[in-house]
């Protein structure tokens, strides 16, 4: 008797977009760079050779629809990085995948076809064509795929209604403010329906509340589109606000990489301490952050009137909660399940920007007073 012989499959997950192992360096005899870079060789001792290493081993993934955010000082690597994700700098070492594609890999031609499809790119100084229109500048990178005119000009409308540029299509670059030239640009990255935007440092020109304005925008737009989009930064309030994952860049390396609140709380080093030292942690962290284990306080009466708080709920809410709280907060889910308790020492230990472990240590020195 032949038996039937049943395979079992498992789908594998693909994220939309991967580093791995990426490396960038300028100068002479560069693969061998590499070997000694990825020996231990430090960068600065390369340099004094006439050898730039702009981006030492970089690898993360980006899923669909993640707002993903490389910020670090200049210098520190993140635009290089960038311009290797479309292809626009051939990397020493590495691949990059796009939906499991190697980048890398294609010839000249095929590149510029994923680059024009598929990839958007968003540019710090605006890049708008001063004798073209709005809708015209809006519409470029459709000219470029050779859509019909008619249609790229529905699209291109249809994108600049996306960024509150209604009425504007008939109008002159010049005739904009810095932030609505800026929304032309990212409507001609939204026209072409592209998988990934990459935005090196989009905002940065802006004035500040132009610059607010403008993540404003961003958000809700993701918020409707679901975009996958890299973002470049040196402003760590701006990364700490859109990144749903950030890295942070030092030297050509990556340093770290969480999302906003691991890079609050847990610190990899003293360079990322000093660096998140200014945030205003009140609008970055929530609850469920700041929270240790626990039950309802035991010396909450049965009559208590006090509120509790959701896992999202941001600390700068939570401390309006905490004042007037005679005990530590507790946390609770949608169904009114107990997730954990915020005890005050270590809400003001964290806004401090002392860290998870320090925080720790606070709750510790709590307990041991109070015995």
């Amino acid at each position: 008797m032949v038996g039937a012989v049943f395979v079992a499959t498992r789908e594998v997950h693909v994220s939309r977009l991967q580093a791995d192992h990426l490396y960038k360096v300028f100068g002479r005899r560069p693969d061998e760079a590499v070997r000694r870079l990825a020996a231990g060789a430090d960068r600065e001792e390369l340099r004094a050779e006439g050898t730039t290493a702009a981006v030492v081993d970089a690898g993360f993934t980006v899923e669909p629809g993640q707002i993903f955010v490389v910020m670090g000082l200049s210098g520190s690597g993140k635009s290089t990085l960038l311009r290797m994700l479309n292809g626009l700098l051939e990397p020493t070492a590495g691949r990059v995948l796009f939906d499991g594609r190697d980048l890398t890999a294609l010839s000249p031609r095929d590149l510029r076809t994923v680059r024009s499809t598929k990839i958007s790119m968003v540019f710090q100084h605006f890049a708008l064509f001063p004798h073209r229109n709005v809708l015209e500048n809006a519409g470029y990178g459709l000219e470029v795929q050779g859509v019909p005119r008619a249609e790229r000009e529905v699209r291109a409308a249809e994108a600049l209604e996306l960024c509150g540029l209604a009425g504007w299509e008939k109008s002159w670059p010049d005739e904009l403010s810095g932030g609505m030239q800026q929304r032309v640009g990212l409507a001609r990255a939204l026209a072409t329906d592209a998988d990934l935007l990459l935005m090196d440092e989009s905002f940065s020109a802006l004035d500040p509340l132009i610059r607010r304005d403008m993540q404003d925008q961003l958000l809700v737009l993701q918020q409707r589109l679901k975009k996958t989009i890299v973002f470049i930064t040196h402003d760590l309030n701006e990364a700490m606000r859109l990144g749903d994952r950030i890295a942070v860049m030092r030297d050509g390396r990556i340093v770290q990489l969480g999302t906003a609140e691991d890079i609050l709380v847990r610190p990899a080093d003293d360079y990322v301490a000093s660096f998140i030292q200014d945030v205003d942690r009140s609008r970055v962290l929530t609850a469920s952050a700041v929270m240790t284990g626990g039950a309802t306080p035991v010396d909450c009466p049965a009559d208590c009137a006090c509120q509790a708080v959701g896992p999202d709920t941001l600390v700068a809410d939570l401390c309006a909660v905490a004042a007037r709280a005679p005990h530590p907060v507790t946390v609770e889910d949608s169904d009114g399940a107990v997730l954990g308790v915020v005890p005050t020492e270590r809400l003001l230990a964290v806004m401090g920007g002392l860290g998870a472990r320090n925080a720790e240590d606070a709750d510790a020195k709590e307990v041991t007073v109070g015995a």
